[in-house]
């Protein structure tokens, strides 16, 4: 698989989104992304067979790339697909995107589809014993997240721990899109959502993982709870800025604070379902941008 080549004098394109896909061969195509298509038959779209990796784009360098593709791979793995293309093919393309597009701050989605059976027949959910696998990604303008947010617990969607997609970012997100609508119903701005292998321990929100504080530190769910193992989560644990536990509702109810944060932003949770979480911030006169600032700094300790 070839880019075509990088060169960062390649006028922009887009100012707000701009896409590859690996098609036609050898050097895939550019293009808007409501221009460029995949074939009705690719299991991605027909059965959100694939896996994707959301990785930041902050000043003209997409941070944290070897650990989203080192768990892009593993995803590969456990669910028996090829494995996706390599590092150097991804980091070039990258850089061409930020060359033709201009955009130096944002967000680049990296998917791989299991794609079209070389039988040519796409019905049933039984794995062909050869597939054509797809690559493309879009690059697109985003600005990372730190304002306060709302959230109730989902009364309905769960994460299972025992399921193998638990543990992979793949297509499938209906039960994350679902507990969003529960959410916003309420005028909530996010769920939560809770293990399917007990009783009410919290696992993550619809996109992003959770940190509890509680006696002066960060705590977030094991991955036994069903959480995704979140980029962020990982540099978190590896740098000693949080620990697993399992957290209930009212640990997050009787917390000194809690977030939501992924690889695009670290969100403050200030109410869950009307009860105001206890920041001891907003009592020593501290408004809600304090908040945010602090979600920012923890999260750029991450990168």
């Amino acid at each position: 698989m070839t880019t075509g080549g990088t060169s960062r004098s390649l006028p922009p394109e887009s100012p707000a989104s701009l896409a590859w896909i690996d098609t036609p061969a050898p050097h895939g195509q550019w293009g808007p992304v409501n221009r460029l298509t995949l074939p009705v038959g690719d299991r991605g779209l027909l059965l959100a067979d694939g896996l994707f990796e959301t990785v930041l784009i902050l000043e003209g360098r997409p941070r944290l790339l070897e650990a989203h593709l080192c768990r892009w791979h593993a995803g590969a793995e456990q669910l028996g697909m090829a494995p996706p293309p390599e590092p150097g093919t991804v980091q070039a393309l990258v850089e061409e995107a930020m060359a033709r597009s201009g955009i130096h701050t944002g967000a680049v989605r990296l998917n791989w589809s299991r794609g079209l059976p070389l039988d040519g027949n796409s019905r049933g959910l039984a794995i062909p014993a050869h597939c054509q696998h797809r690559f493309w990604l879009q690059l697109s303008a985003a600005t990372p997240r730190f304002e306060p947010v709302a959230v109730l617990v989902s009364p309905r969607e769960r994460r299972d721990p025992l399921s193998v997609l638990s543990r992979c970012k793949t297509f499938a997100y209906g039960s994350a899109i679902q507990a969003r609508r529960e959410a916003t119903a309420t005028g909530c701005d996010d769920a939560l959502l809770t293990s399917s292998g007990s009783s009410g321990e919290l696992s993550c929100g619809t996109s992003a993982n959770l940190l509890v504080r509680q006696a002066g530190r960060w705590l977030t769910p094991p991955l036994t709870s069903g959480c995704l193992p979140g980029v962020m989560r990982a540099r978190a644990l590896e740098l000693g800025l949080a620990l697993e536990a399992s957290l209930l509702r009212q640990d997050l109810l009787h917390c000194s604070g809690a977030l939501l944060i992924n690889s695009l932003g670290c969100r403050p949770i200030l109410q869950l379902e009307g009860q105001a979480i206890g920041w001891p911030e907003l009592n020593h006169g501290q408004g809600t941008a304090a908040l945010g600032r602090q979600a920012e700094t923890l999260w750029r300790s991450l990168l």
